[in-house]
Order: structure tokens, then sequence, then C-alpha cells
């Protein structure tokens, strides 16, 4: 029989842990909504190393750097999930809905990039992913980019997430490079004094339909989100007001097309045109069926 002592010092123990778990938790939520608000952003990538067959006839990537205010808007905020949308404020009057990071606790469904317009469904296991965070990330239309599961880390003033995941090509290279077909992103999201910074060191791979991968140059990325008064931001804020139904109804139908759990495959465009486009052409006013039509058109 198992002593009184030895019971109590083992539900004390289960205690503890769970108090602890609960604790991190808590703290993982603190960083993850931190990145929301108003932000000054400054872009940087350079590509740093190549190595093609042909390097007399090889061009590197130019540097660039680029500047942007951004508002980062929390549309979901539960115990599991946290989705927060980004835009971009050209102007008062031009906002460009930009990326959109969905964060899931303990998350065991994901859809790994493959390459061209293609994504693998993946059921990972729930020991792997325990007290983990999945980053969802999806392109300005609402379709997926890349995702991945990791452990926040809070460790010596050290506040971060670090992760590694193919991507389709960045939309800055995609009509600018042919010659790769798969960006293998290492990403660390990490909350500093003054916003948060988006750190990238990337390899760009030419992916063959057997699955080999050659690696053709390597990047390095740092995007620097400054936080700055909200009211900066108030143009974004408003748009969202405008368009959040819209654009809900998209999200909800995606959400639909990964809820079957199999293999995604879509059309690069319809009709020459590409989705993001023909969504960004929609009213305010459209309904969802309209939104879902535009959608099942690019489904294979």
């Amino acid at each position: 029989m198992i002593s009184k002592s030895l019971y109590f010092s083992a539900v004390i123990a289960l205690t503890c842990s769970l108090g602890f778990s609960q604790d991190k938790k808590q703290q993982d939520i603190k960083s993850i909504k931190s990145m929301c608000g108003c932000y000054e952003v400054k872009f940087n990538f350079t590509e740093t190393f190549q190595y093609p067959k042909d390097s007399l006839t090889y061009k590197p990537s130019e540097t660039k750097h680029e500047s942007a205010l951004e508002w980062v808007e929390l549309l979901e905020d539960t115990p599991n999930k946290i989705v927060m949308q980004h835009l971009l404020i050209v102007s008062d009057d031009m906002i460009i809905k930009h990326w959109r990071q969905d964060w899931l606790f303990e998350n065991t469904d994901l859809y790994s990039f493959d390459k061209g317009t293609s994504w693998k469904y993946k059921k990972l296991d729930k020991k792997a992913v325990k007290g983990q965070w999945t980053q969802k990330v999806y392109q300005v239309d609402d379709s997926p980019r890349y995702e991945g599961s990791s452990t926040w880390v809070h460790v010596d003033g050290n506040d971060y997430w670090a992760n590694v995941a193919d991507a389709p090509l960045p939309r800055r290279e995609q009509t600018k490079r042919n010659d790769y077909n798969v960006l293998k992103r290492r990403n660390i999201h990490e909350i500093t004094a003054t916003g948060w910074n988006h750190e990238q060191d990337n390899d760009k791979l030419i992916r063959d339909d057997s699955g080999k991968d050659v690696l053709l140059a390597q990047e390095k990325g740092m995007d620097v989100y400054t936080k700055v008064a909200d009211i900066k931001c108030i143009a974004g804020q408003k748009w969202w007001k405008e368009n959040n139904a819209l654009w809900k109804n998209v999200r909800d139908k995606w959400q639909t097309l990964f809820n079957r759990h199999k293999d995604l495959n879509l059309e690069a465009k319809v009709d020459r045109k590409a989705l993001y486009s023909l969504l960004f052409d929609l009213k305010p006013t459209a309904t969802k069926a309209e939104s879902d039509a535009i959608i099942d058109k690019f489904v294979k």
C-alpha cells in the first residue's frame, strides 16, 4: 500500500505541476497578444550565400529595405486560439489587407507546404505538441501559407518562439524569381521592450516531384515592429470595421476546407486572375455565397 505521506506528496507535486503549466500558458498568451496594436515596421532582407550550378549567370536577389505602418487587429481571443489580422496602412484612403496569423494551443492538425500550390495534411501526435503553440500563417486572401508547432520560451529575459516550416515564395520574389519553388523558413518571433521582431534565416530550395531538395541560396530577414500610439492606425481600425464581415465569411469558408483534413491543391489563377485579386474586388456587402463561389473555383 502507498503511505499517506507518499500519496500527499504526489498530489502536491501534481498540483504544482498543473499550476506551473497554467502560469506558463498565460505567459505564452500574453506574449502572443502583445503583437497586436499599431506598429511602425521596417522590413529588411538580404541574400547571404549562393550555391547555383552556374555562378556566372546567377543573379542574387537585391537587398531590400522597406518601411510601413501596420495595424494588427485581434479577431479571436479564446484560451486555445488567438487570431490576429495584419493591415498595411499606405494612407488614410488606402488600406491593404496583409497577412494573418492564428495561434492554436496543442494543435494536432497541420497543413505543410509541398510546392507549387499544394499543401499536405499532417496529423501530429498529441504528446509531441504538449505545451506547444502552432502558428498558422495565411496569405492576403486567407489561403494557407505556412505553419508549424513549437514551444514559447521565457528564459533569462528572453521571450520568443522559434520554428522551421516550408513556405511558398514570398510576394517580394514571386514576380521576380522562378529558379526556386520552396522557401524553408526559420522563424523567430521575439517580444522586445519596444515591440517585437520577426527574424528569419531562410533557405531557397529547388524541390522536384520526388521531394528531393537542392539548396540554391540563403537569406537573412529582420522585420522590426516598433509600437506606436494606436491612434496612428485609426484608418486601419476604421477600414476593418467596414470590411470584417466580408473577411469573416472568407475565413469561415477556408475553415470548412481545412476541416476535411485532406491534402489541399489550388489553382494559381482562374480566368487569368489570382484569388486575392477577385476577393479584393468584392464590396464589403458581398454575401457569403459570393465569396464561397470564388474560393470554390480555386480548389482542385
